[in-house]
């Protein structure tokens, strides 16, 4: 039996970093501008003022300290409060295929491969920049690659369900090397005029490579992948091509991303530690066997929970790497930005890479090194 392996990542990180105090700062500014045009409103009771928010919140209910976006002037700007970029022409390579480009280029030379090795594209997001032509088929085009390519979207589990397709894509021995690109752009879906949610998001874009007998300097044979679904409407985004059909005219709030947060830590968590064990008891394993687990970085509160409930209360930090600090919540490619900056296992140690959230979604691999 062929082993099947991720044997490369890459990351493209973009150029502007926002600070919590500076992100605080334009919400807040936005924040005083809303309360003046609404003032007689407001004096009324018709519509609720809107209170600040504080890096010190920020830090509590998240852990995050930073993010890095796409374009920093416009977000910080209290009259716009989103990012801009220029559109470009359907004959220019589009910002997510560029930049699904520079991650997948670095993921290859991680692998010590060529665009000519690799047989199959998929891009797996959250969000997708449009419905088609497929960014992975652009991708595909631009790195002059043979074979095939599909987009896929899995909401916070969308690039581990991708590395799992791509995992049965070669076991089905459709391709023998897959590019997995999550292009995250999120701050094109996040609401930065909402307090619970204007500091959540980062940008990124990442790269694995899948193979089959892999040569590569650093691989990991994956041992196992385990998938769970449950639907539920506390993660949601109701954008849609459908949107132009219906009966009702959305506001700007309401085609961006929403969440329940609490309800959310109180139904996926025990869900997540739950997927885990049952996927380590079907491989004889325990949680102590495993040397890393490289986990979706959304909130640093959920990373704690669910390591406690594996390891216990004093777990060393680096068994569960965080990177949220630095990146924020970047959807689907928090852990695999974790894993491609703390993958330091010896041969024969094990790690784990999960990602959860909307959905709900959760994908568990099972990693070995070699």
């Amino acid at each position: 039996m062929n082993d099947i392996y991720i044997s490369g990542s890459g990351i493209w990180t973009p150029p502007y970093v926002v600070s919590n105090d500076e992100l605080v700062e334009s919400f807040n500014k936005y924040v005083d501008l809303y309360n003046v045009e609404h003032s007689e409103s407001i004096k009324e009771g018709s519509v609720e003022a809107l209170g600040h928010s504080s890096s010190e919140f920020i830090v509590k209910a998240s852990g995050i300290k930073q993010r890095y976006v796409i374009e920093k002037e416009s977000l910080l700007d209290p009259k716009r409060m989103k990012p801009f970029i220029k559109a470009r022409n359907d004959d220019e390579l589009s910002f997510t295929a560029e930049v699904g480009v520079i991650a997948a280029k670095e993921a290859l030379k991680n692998a010590d491969l060529s665009p000519s090795d690799i047989d199959a594209v998929i891009v797996s997001a959250a969000n997708l920049q449009r419905a088609y032509p497929a960014v992975a088929i652009e991708i595909q085009n631009e790195l002059g690659i043979e074979g095939f390519a599909y987009d896929m979207m899995v909401g916070c589990s969308a690039s581990t369900f991708g590395i799992s397709n791509a995992y049965c894509d070669i076991k089905a021995g459709k391709s023998s090397k897959v590019l997995v690109i999550s292009p995250e752009i999120t701050s094109g879906h996040n609401n930065f005029k909402n307090r619970d949610g204007h500091f959540i998001f980062g940008d990124i874009c990442t790269a694995v490579v899948i193979e089959k007998n892999s040569q590569s300097k650093n691989k990991f044979k994956i041992l196992d992948t385990k998938l769970k679904t449950a639907f539920s409407n506390n993660i949601r985004n109701n954008y849609g091509y459908m949107n132009a059909i219906e009966d009702k005219e959305y506001s700007e709030s309401e085609l961006l991303f929403v969440q329940n947060g609490r309800r959310v830590f109180k139904e996926v968590m025990p869900f997540v530690s739950s997927l885990i064990l049952d996927q380590l008891n079907t491989n004889s394993l325990t949680p102590e066997d495993i040397e890393q687990y490289w986990l979706h970085q959304a909130n640093i509160n959920m990373n704690r929970y669910v390591i406690k409930k594996l390891l216990g209360d004093d777990f060393p930090p680096e068994r569960a790497p965080i990177i949220l600090d630095e990146y924020a919540n970047t959807s689907s490619a928090g852990s695999i930005i974790a894993f491609h900056k703390f993958n330091h296992l010896t041969p024969g140690q094990k790690g784990i890479i999960c990602s959860f959230g909307a959905g709900y979604s959760i994908c568990s691999i099972l990693l070995e090194k070699e």
